[in-house]
């Protein structure tokens, strides 16, 4: 019977250049990147430091999660006598070696191992780990053949994990995508593609991008903006004004919208924006008025107008301004 286990191109070349303090695989959902580790890697890391001194530790979001993303993965390929459950006392043994499945939801926990002396950490989900976990843990790294790894999905480009993978430290960073994963079937990998198009998820679960969700919010009108524009104004709607607030790096903002009746559409009528640096409340409150006036004229009577609730005294004196131009609204 065949035995061959075929592995992508992308797990072979992290096997060949994993061999730092830190290694990490950092990418998409289901490229493949634990599997490498059940597989491979984390046997073969705990069995090559086997007699030497020091204690291995997987860490993980919870102790529930451990069993099921990193245990049970094990014992489907190495079964329950080499790899087995979690027992109460948090250990579970993997090759004869006692293993401590730690939960970072659990911080008290993790304290009681401040002294630990670690000679193999690996950190399943690494990205959605306590980063007060994850320091104490890196400080346990005690001998030079200690050895930390992990895998996990992108998240904000401000991450602590991604400062930490782009700092001055040993560190070995593998970027996968999902497009990465020659065993996935087509079909699955075109619906997700589907499913999370036009989302901030798009780019880190199939693209595996470091991703702010800043943004983002309006990207599929951003990427097709033609299929959005009219010049057919639509009757029956409210007519809505909205202002945000500039500051030192930004600027106010001003926008006039239509809502239909069933509130089942939206149509942006006009906006416009304003420095807010070197400019007076005069200046912004005659911008504004010029703009509802127009919005008036041309398109009927504005409904509501709404503003940033954190400046309450903006608001105030403008609702001032809006009474001496005789514009019946309230912010």
């Amino acid at each position: 019977m065949d035995k061959t286990i075929e592995i992508s191109s992308k797990q072979a070349e992290y096997i060949r250049n994993a061999t730092h303090r830190w290694n990490f695989k950092i990418g998409a959902t289901q490229c493949g990147k634990t599997y490498i580790d059940t597989l491979f890697l984390i046997p073969e890391r705990i069995r090559e430091r086997a007699g030497l001194k020091g204690l291995v530790f997987i860490a993980g979001v919870s102790k529930g999660t451990i069993q099921r993303n990193v245990i049970e993965p094990l014992q489907e390929i190495w079964g329950n006598k080499l790899v087995t459950d979690i027992g109460s006392n948090n250990i579970a043994t993997i090759f004869g070696e006692k293993v401590y499945c730690i939960g970072a939801d659990n911080v008290g926990m993790v304290r009681k191992f401040r002294g630990a002396r670690i000679k193999y950490l690996y950190i399943d989900e690494v990205v959605d780990i306590n980063e007060e976990v994850f320091e104490l843990l890196k400080s346990r790294l005690s001998f030079e053949y200690s050895v930390g790894e992990g895998s996990g999905n992108p998240q904000s480009r401000t991450h602590y994990i991604k400062r930490f993978l782009e700092s001055d430290v040993d560190v070995y960073v593998q970027h996968y995508t999902l497009f990465d994963n020659p065993f996935l079937p087509k079909k699955v990998v075109e619906e997700m593609c589907k499913e999370y198009k036009g989302t901030v998820y798009y780019n880190r679960y199939i693209l595996g991008q470091w991703c702010n969700a800043e943004g983002l919010i309006f990207q599929q009108i951003a990427n097709d903006d033609k299929r959005f524009i009219t010049t057919t104004i639509q009757y029956n709607s409210i007519i809505s004004i909205g202002i945000d607030w500039g500051g030192n790096k930004s600027k106010h903002s001003i926008t006039a919208t239509k809502i239909s009746r069933n509130f089942k559409s939206v149509q942006v009528l006009k906006s416009s924006t304003m420095k807010a640096t070197g400019t007076n409340t005069k200046q912004v409150f005659r911008w504004i008025i010029n703009f509802i006036k127009e919005i008036q004229d041309k398109y009927g009577t504005v409904s509501f107008i709404f503003a940033d609730s954190a400046e309450q005294v903006l608001n105030n004196s403008l609702n001032g301004e809006l009474r001496a131009n005789e514009i019946n609204l309230v912010v």
